[in-house]
């Protein structure tokens, strides 16, 4: 073997040996990341933290994508057009798929068409109120909005998910008269809520984080099981007499029902390994996010049965419309 030839396969075995960084690349050319949010949502955060360290990881540029509207089913609708090989990828919340179809179609099944990948952390609902609103709190909320009957509206990011969902339990477990306003995203609501146009709103942790701490918007309580470690000192609702009140998606990648099991379970490995990379998750920390155990695409999809089950059951106790 010519002495070339020779340091060149000695360099590639030790390349593989001590584990080259691109070892774990399933394909050798970009990625599309698409998003169904527009930028600067609590998805679009998550999407470029983790495509960042992606590309890193396969050698490859790794391409994010916001087509929002439509309650998702725009970005849904895309990715079932591209060819399932792992080139186009989604990044979603999971109320885009176990929220959103149930009070909207978007001509797909989310149970069917598409399948998950890889979960990678989960987002608290946060009550949130506009500087200007006179409650302190969420009792003394409740309280003003059972004072001012239909003159209140809440936000949300999206007409079907979780943010109106909140609002519409709220109104019926509390007895209140609030009117729902949906926008295309937390960032256009969450704008008209800091602007003090809409009072109240029901928002991830991770676009309303940095707003508390600028005192741009007032923390009311906390719509999940437990308190949360940031905000010890506000209540859940579950304290407050309303254990409906507990919401919280998981955020992670996934792909079309087409995509063959065993390249599935390729990308599942790179992308847990991106989840684990500590950088990513203090990343993913410091925007709010919560870390998740890893679950097989088998269990991601048991779970995402499970939460599409638990919303249509909450869709037709509270009677959720689109308005």
């Amino acid at each position: 073997m010519p002495r070339l030839s020779l340091l060149a396969a000695m360099l590639v075995a030790a390349t593989a040996a001590l584990g080259s960084p691109w070892a774990s690349a399933y394909t050798d050319k970009p990625v599309k990341m698409i998003v169904p949010a527009p930028p600067g949502g609590t998805i679009d955060v998550l999407a470029r933290i983790v495509s960042d360290q992606l590309s890193r990881d396969i050698g490859q540029p790794v391409v994010v994508e916001n087509k929002p509207g439509a309650g998702g089913a725009i970005a849904v609708k895309y990715l079932l057009s591209q060819p399932a090989d792992g080139q186009t990828l989604m990044m979603t919340a999971s109320n885009v798929l176990t929220e959103v179809p149930h009070v909207l179609k978007g001509g797909f099944d989310p149970l069917k068409d598409v399948k998950p990948v890889a979960l990678i952390a989960r987002s608290s609902m946060l009550f949130i109120a506009s500087p200007q609103f006179p409650a302190k709190d969420a009792k003394e909320a409740i309280a003003y909005a059972k004072a001012h009957p239909g003159q209140l509206s809440y936000a949300s990011y999206s007409a079907g998910t979780a943010s109106q969902y909140a609002g519409a339990i709220l109104n019926k477990t509390a007895g209140l008269d609030m009117q729902h306003v949906p926008y295309p995203g937390s960032a256009p609501a969450l704008a008209q809520v800091m602007g003090g146009q809409v009072p109240l709103m029901f928002d991830g942790a991770v676009t309303s984080r940095p707003l508390i701490a600028a005192g741009k918007v007032r923390l009311l309580a906390v719509a999940s099981k437990a308190r949360l470690p940031e905000f010890p000192g506000v209540p859940t609702f579950a304290e407050l007499g309303y254990p409906a009140l507990d919401f919280g998606n998981w955020t992670g990648v996934i792909a079309s029902s087409q995509m063959p099991a065993p390249l599935v379970e390729k990308i599942h490995a790179v992308l847990q390994k991106v989840a684990a990379n500590p950088a990513v998750r203090a990343s993913a920390s410091n925007a709010g996010f919560e870390p998740m155990a890893e679950r097989t695409p088998a269990q991601a999809q048991v779970e995402l049965q499970e939460e599409f089950t638990r919303n249509a059951g909450i869709v037709k106790s509270y009677d959720i419309r689109l308005n």
